[in-house]
């Protein structure tokens, strides 16, 4: 007869009894956190204040990791405080926001880790859906990827940018671990690997070291890719653990991308006629889009009134004009608010030396 287990010890008895105490304390607080917010979601239907304040909610989270005494760690505190924020939040009103689908891509995931997990998830098929979707007002937001720490930037979203009338209201990054998928849990056999040009970009060494002779077939998106592996034996898929998850696959490579520290930067847009700019949270990013005529120390030019007034520039990025006269546009991350005078000044100069000029968002950053 076998021996039944040990009992647990009284210390971890009384220890697992305060914490359950602990947790419908916490749950009691939660649900007064609730009803407050419910009151304010009144408040601010009466006046026509949207529900959404990035710069707010920013702020709330700073706060609490500056004040966070431990033992807790702080970068735990953001993703807590946002699934609390969400949860009252779609008590107000559902937040609908459109991304790359299908269910799990890293657009996806980014939505998540941005809004919390209680929105109205709208999956599109293409970077040009989700902005259609949140211009039409199908979608409150839309999310989509504008860089890639090993491949730059995602030139489809930044062309885009110059036409649509929406704008930045915020941003994040997701640290993105690229995995081979498929029916079968072996490398043998796989006639294709699926994936979005930018993963198989991002996994060329791996690809060429262990399947060198397989064809690499870019899809919409990487979960894509894992659904249409999951229809087919021969094909394999290059995706996040949660598609792998989603569509019943295999790991049969963990974290194939070459570079291991591997992060996504994703853009959160919205209407200017639904949400209004957020206002200066203290830390702030001001994102534009120039261009300077073709002529002999135009770039110059348009620095100089950045660094006459103290703006500091995070980033500096080139795409073709397609205008035949071998022009630029230029992308350009400020540090700043255009609510600082340094900053405001600044932009009036440059725009002055443009010959085209947009303030595509200004933005609370995290600086933790």
């Amino acid at each position: 007869m076998a021996d039944s287990p040990a009992s647990p010890l009284p210390e971890l008895l009384s220890l697992r009894t305060q914490i359950d105490g602990l947790d419908r304390e916490l749950l009691a607080l939660l649900n007064r956190r609730a009803q407050l917010a419910q009151q304010v979601g009144e408040l601010k239907k009466k006046e026509g204040s949207v529900v959404f304040r990035p710069e707010r909610e920013a702020q709330v989270i700073d706060g609490l990791k500056s004040a966070n005494p431990g033992p807790l760690k702080s970068e735990s505190v953001a993703p807590i405080w946002r699934e609390i924020m969400s949860a009252c939040r779609a008590l107000e009103t559902p937040t609908r926001v459109a991304y790359l689908g299908p269910a799990g891509t890293f657009s996806e995931e980014a939505a998540l880790g941005f809004f919390g997990s209680s929105i109205v998830r709208v999956p599109c098929a293409n970077f040009d859906e989700v902005l259609h979707q949140t211009v039409a007002g199908a979608a409150d937001f839309g999310v989509v990827p504008v860089e890639n720490s090993t491949e730059g930037v995602v030139t489809r979203s930044l062309d885009l940018f110059l036409t649509t009338p929406l704008f930045i209201i915020g941003e994040t990054s997701l640290v993105v671990k690229h995995n081979l998928l498929r029916r079968e849990n072996a490398l043998e056999g796989i006639r294709a690997v699926c994936a979005h040009p930018q993963a198989l970009a991002q996994c060329h060494g791996w690809l060429s070291n262990h399947l060198p002779q397989v064809e690499r077939r870019p899809v919409s998106s990487n979960a894509e890719g894992a659904r249409l592996a999951a229809a087919d034996a021969g094909l394999a898929a290059i995706a996040s653990e949660r598609a792998g998850s989603e569509f019943g696959l295999h790991v049969v490579a963990p974290a194939i991308q070459d570079e291991a520290h591997n992060r996504t930067r994703f853009a959160i847009l919205a209407h200017p006629d639904r949400q209004p700019r957020p206002a200066a949270s203290g830390h702030d990013c001001t994102s534009l889009v120039v261009s300077v005529p073709n002529r002999p120390g135009a770039v110059h030019d348009m620095l100089v009134p950045l660094k006459q007034h103290g703006v500091s520039m995070s980033r500096f990025e080139s795409r073709p004009a397609r205008s035949g006269q071998w022009e630029y546009y230029f992308y350009i991350d400020l540090q700043g608010h255009p609510d600082q005078p340094q900053v405001a000044q600044a932009l009036k100069e440059l725009r002055s030396v443009c010959a085209f000029f947009k303030v595509l968002g200004t933005y609370p950053i995290d600086v933790h």
